[in-house]
């Protein structure tokens, strides 16, 4: 369940550093998408080795 956690994380921080509008964020704006992509893989899988073990 951490692992979810983690990837959710991921997920929302890309989604928010994409539509942040925050000079702060600007140098890390660029990176939104690995973060997204980085989220959604690792939720997927996760998911995936929990089905096959027979957790989900």
């Amino acid at each position: 369940m951490f692992g979810i956690f983690l990837a959710l994380i991921l997920l929302i921080f890309g989604i928010f550093l994409k539509v942040t509008k925050d000079p702060g964020f600007a140098a890390s704006k660029r990176f939104s998408w690995l973060f997204i992509v980085i989220g959604i893989l690792t939720l997927a899988g996760k998911l995936i080795i929990m089905y096959q073990k027979g957790q989900l």
